[in-house]
């Protein structure tokens, strides 16, 4: 019962992430302005907003002008929900849990922004942040551990970035790093961030052989995946790495 809630919650809260995700990059409010269509903006019912649902009932398409619905937002959804039994499944019901459902929320719509727009909005940075300090304020007497996170990769990103005269390295994944060092701590950053560089340059070497993907890459959609990988798993990977010895 407790996972259907997650994922029922995290089905709800993954439509507000597709507003989010198409919102943010275009400066729009993403909380006063009424639900509408993509494509003809006629607003949307409330029966039209019930997430998956509404999509497979209306069959992909708008009721007004008949318009096809991206299958983006059923696979948000539903990726939310799942990143939120994820969150469950690695640390149980504790408040350091609704953190990490958060977390991956903001990660999903970082990698979602930067994959098609190739920056990241600060607002989302500045809110990871904050579920950083929050993180910060349950574990307070591991606070070094926070701090020290926050500058661990993003410092030397900055220096690559000033080196390379901004070529080398974005801003935004700069910030990133710095607000999810605060949120994870420098441990689980640097594992987060080896892993997102790992996972994307075996990626995006795959998709300039195979396909036709040029040198540069939107790097944000890597690091989220690292970093949120490392956050569910990145504890009980070093206990097992650090028993072998």
């Amino acid at each position: 019962m407790i996972i259907a809630l997650f994922a029922l919650v995290g089905l709800f809260f993954g439509s507000f992430l597709n507003v989010c995700i198409l919102r943010i990059p275009e400066g729009k409010d993403i909380v006063r302005l009424p639900s509408s269509c993509p494509l003809c903006g006629k607003r949307l019912r409330w029966h039209e907003l019930i997430p998956v649902v509404s999509y497979a009932a209306q069959r992909g398409k708008c009721k007004g002008c008949k318009g096809k619905v991206s299958a983006q937002y059923p696979l948000i959804e539903l990726t939310n929900a799942a990143l939120w039994v994820l969150a469950y499944l690695a640390s149980g019901l504790d408040a350091h849990t609704g953190l990490l459902c958060l977390l991956g929320s903001a990660l999903l719509a970082v990698a979602m922004i930067d994959a098609r727009t190739g920056e990241i909005p600060p607002g989302i940075n500045i809110a990871i942040a904050a579920l950083g300090a929050a993180s910060l304020a349950l574990d307070y007497p591991n606070w070094p551990e926070y701090v020290i996170g926050a500058g661990a990769v993003s410092l030397p990103l900055l220096a690559v970035w000033f080196a390379t005269k901004g070529r080398g390295i974005g801003g935004g994944d700069i910030k990133l790093m710095a607000a999810c060092g605060l949120a994870l701590g420098w441990r689980l950053l640097l594992l987060g961030f080896f892993a997102g560089c790992v996972l994307g340059t075996v990626i995006h070497i795959a998709r300039m052989v195979f396909g036709r993907a040029g040198r540069s890459l939107a790097f944000g959609p890597y690091l989220a995946a690292g970093v949120f990988a490392s956050a569910l798993w990145g504890r009980a990977l070093m206990s097992w790495y650090l028993s072998l010895f």
